[in-house]
């Protein structure tokens, strides 16, 4: 085969070793790239189509309450030192901030209520219809409604850590700004909301196939 390219470079008037050179990396490139390209379609064809879809719906309830954690406690992590540090100049700030808080521990409730609701997705089927195109549906909208829920509750949760972490810093140096900046940690833990809707609309799409008598 290398014979026949230098030949071919030869033929077109390049009698550069150089050239020879280039054109046979270039060829060894494509030919690597080629069978890169065909082995990981097929590797990703596989696993969506051979993979048990109990597994993408495990895999979905798994994100939709890990993550929505996750988020959850990274938002209490942002906003509660703050508010600590913020209390020790102003104590009084203590008591009121603490709603941000609870907006923070709102979005892992949300990723509950979600796992919970995913869970009474979850059918048993035969054998012979798992991989049926129904069953795979349903278990890719189970995954799909989890990793929605799952990284808008975590998105969510660090929004509403950082602005209840301003509105401490905020609240100890004026106190006026405590309800203004309310108001947009408000809009922010709206966000969490619209994972949540969305991601049961998508797994009202699970349906798994009837049970034969």
């Amino acid at each position: 085969m290398l014979y026949t390219i230098c030949q071919s470079v030869r033929n077109q008037g390049s009698y550069s070793p150089i050239s020879c050179g280039l054109w046979v990396a270039l060829h060894q490139l494509r030919l690597l790239y080629s069978s890169l390209s065909a082995a990981m379609a097929s590797s990703w064809s596989r696993a969506l189509t051979q993979v048990s879809p109990y597994t993408f719906a495990s895999v979905g309830i798994a994100i939709s309450i890990g993550v929505s954690v996750l988020g959850a406690a990274w938002g209490i992590y942002i906003t509660g030192s703050s508010l600590i540090g913020a209390a020790i100049k102003a104590p009084r700030i203590t008591s009121k901030n603490l709603i941000s808080v609870i907006f923070c521990e709102a979005v892992a409730i949300y990723g509950v209520i979600v796992a919970i609701i995913l869970q009474t997705k979850l059918e048993s089927v035969p054998a012979s219809k798992i991989y049926d195109p129904e069953s795979l549906r349903a278990g890719y909208a189970i995954f799909a409604s989890g990793i929605i829920v799952g990284f808008a509750n975590l998105m969510c949760g660090l929004c509403v850590g950082i602005i209840g972490s301003s509105c401490a810093l905020s609240d100890a140096q004026n106190s006026t700004l405590f309800v203004k900046i309310l108001v947009i940690e408000i809009f922010g833990s709206a966000l969490g909301l619209f994972g949540v809707i969305v991601g049961i609309i998508m797994s009202s799409q699970a349906t798994w196939p009837a049970k034969t008598t």
